[in-house]
C-alpha cells in the first residue's frame, strides 16, 4: 500500500551486503550519484553506525559522512546517521558496551524515513543482512519494518558465492523484494572473477544492476557510478 505521504513514485532501497568489507557505502555514494546526475532528489541514510569518533564536540562515522558529502542538498549529519556507536564491532555488542540497547522501533523513530520528500531514499545497513540490533532483533528486521526494497551488495572474493546465495535465500524467505544486486570488487583481482559472475547471475532471480571493478583514483565514486544501471530498478 502506498503511504500517503509519498509521491507516487516514490521508492526506497535497503542496501546490504554479503559482509562487512563487501563495499556497501562505497556502493550507496555510487548509486547517490548515479541518482543525482539523471536529476533524482535522494536522501541517504545509515541509521546505525559503530565506528565513530569525536569531531568538534559531535560523534561522526567515516561512512555516513562520505554519504552526507555525497548529497547535493545539505544535510544534517544526524540526519543521516542518528545513532552513534564508538566501538568499531558489531552494532550490538558496541551499544551494549555504551550502556544502550535499540530496538527497531526507536530506530524507526530516530530516522523517520518517511518523512523525507525526496524521489529515492538509500537506507544502508551494517555489515550484513542478519547483523544483530539486540538479542531478538536484526537490521533486517528494521528494514522490513520500514518496507524497503532491497539491493544486495556483493563483494567478489572467495566465498563470495555462498555468502550471496544465503543472504538472498533470507532475504526472501522474510518476505522482503531484492529489486538487485551490484558485484563489487573490494579485492585487485578474483580467480575467475566471471565464472564468479555467471554463477551468481544464474542463481539470482533478480537484475544484475551493474559490475563495479577494482578502481584505484583518488575519486573513485563518479567511475563507479558509471557501472551501475539504475534502470533496472524502474
Amino acid at each position: 500500500m502506498q503511504d500517503m505521504n509519498s509521491k507516487p513514485n516514490q521508492k526506497r532501497y535497503f542496501i546490504t551486503g554479503t559482509d562487512t568489507d563487501a563495499g556497501k557505502t562505497f556502493v550507496t555514494c555510487a548509486l547517490i550519484n548515479k541518482f543525482q546526475q539523471q536529476d533524482y532528489s535522494v536522501m541517504a541514510i545509515k541509521p546505525i553506525a559503530a565506528g565513530c569518533e569525536l569531531v568538534d564536540g559531535q560523534w561522526v562515522n567515516d561512512d555516513a559522512l562520505l554519504m552526507q558529502q555525497m548529497m547535493a542538498s545539505r544535510v544534517d549529519y544526524l540526519q543521516i546517521n542518528p545513532a552513534t556507536l564508538t566501538s568499531a564491532i558489531a552494532p550490538h555488542i558496541a551499544a551494549e558496551e555504551q550502556g544502550l540497547k535499540y530496538t527497531v522501533e526507536q530506530l524507526s523513530n530516530l530516522c523517520k524515513i518517511k518523512r523525507y520528500d525526496t524521489d529515492v531514499t538509500l537506507v544502508e545497513g551494517a555489515g550484513g543482512w542478519l547483523v544483530p540490533l539486540n538479542d531478538n532483533e536484526t537490521l533486517a528486521d528494521f528494514a522490513q519494518h520500514e518496507q524497503l526494497e532491497v539491493i544486495l551488495v556483493v563483494g567478489m572474493k572467495l566465498g563470495c558465492i555462498n555468502h550471496a546465495l544465503l543472504t538472498v535465500q533470507s532475504i526472501l524467505a522474510a518476505g522482503m523484494t531484492l529489486v538487485g544486486w551490484i558485484a563489487n570488487s573490494p579485492e585487485t583481482e578474483m580467480n575467475k572473477f566471471e565464472q564468479n559472475i555467471e554463477s551468481l547471475r544464474t542463481r539470482i532471480k533478480a537484475p544484475l544492476l551493474g559490475v563495479i571493478p577494482h578502481i584505484q583514483a583518488t575519486n573513485p565514486i563518479p567511475i563507479a557510478s558509471d557501472y551501475v544501471n539504475i534502470d533496472l530498478l524502474n
